[in-house]
């Protein structure tokens, strides 16, 4: 069976209190040998850590603020999230982070101000990073390429852009583009992009529960389904799905050692 990471998925969510049990199920079923949670705010730290404890050595916890989950609080909230990157602890990444400018923009110069400061936390405790970015590029670049030398490594999550764009992102080496469901999407640019970057450069992720790949797309999103965006990527890279398994996985450790 194929070996699979989903990098990326928040499985923790109240949409899966029902059934929880049967998700990682179908997801192990599925080949799903190990899922990355991005956390997103103070509040949903004790249900993803709760579902690590569940199931240990399954699911690894990140630690971060999301662009879209800032408060006014927000300084006094980094800095208690701060507090708990202490030796020993359990967070395998720094995220989910980065910038979102697609809905709103009240806190524009705010979100620079905290993605810098938790990228500077995983340059101080030697973390990759996941990033979030909408509708941001140019913002985006701006914060990070300060640090273009200083050995960052991470992956660009959900990524959908240009070719050009790509190109933008991975000229940070220690960075991956996270490939989801978005791939199998009618209406996406993203097939022809891949075609000009080495599948070396890619993860695998779902984003549960959004995001769901062709056929299940509108519905809820799940760890499982993964398999249809690496069917999409093999058909892409016009190889076997054993090869984009077994490539996606190397390059997922490769960024996340925690999670070895």
């Amino acid at each position: 069976m194929m070996k699979i990471i989903d990098t990326h998925s928040h499985l923790y969510g109240d949409e899966f209190k029902d059934d929880l049990e049967d998700v990682v199920q179908r997801a192990r079923e599925a080949g799903v040998e190990k899922i990355l949670l991005p956390n997103i705010n103070e509040d949903s730290i004790e249900a993803m850590m709760d579902l690590c404890r569940r199931y240990p050595g399954y699911f690894y916890p990140m630690l971060g603020l999301h662009p879209t989950d800032l408060t006014p609080d927000y300084k006094q909230v980094l800095d208690r999230m701060e507090r708990m990157l202490v030796a020993g602890h359990p967070f395998v990444a720094i995220g989910e982070v980065g910038l979102d400018y697609y809905w709103d923009r009240t806190y524009y110069d705010e979100q620079k101000e905290v993605f810098d400061r938790q990228v500077q936390w995983a340059l101080k405790f030697g973390l990759p990073l996941m990033i979030h970015s909408r509708s941001a590029q140019k913002e985006l670049l701006e914060v990070l390429s300060p640090y273009r030398e200083k050995g960052l490594t991470g992956v660009f999550h959900s990524f959908g852009g240009s070719v050009d764009e790509a190109m933008e992102l991975l000229a940070f080496e220690g960075f991956k583009l996270g490939i989801n469901g978005v791939l199998t999407f009618k209406k996406t640019q993203l097939p022809d992009v891949l075609k000009q970057i080495p599948l070396e450069r890619l993860v695998l992720e779902t984003d549960s529960p959004y995001l769901a790949p062709v056929p299940f797309r509108g519905k809820r999103n799940e760890s499982a389904y993964i398999v249809h965006t690496l069917r999409k990527m093999a058909e892409i890279y016009d190889c076997d799905p054993e090869k984009v398994a077994l490539q996606t996985f190397t390059n997922a450790l490769e960024v996340f050692p925690k999670a070895r």
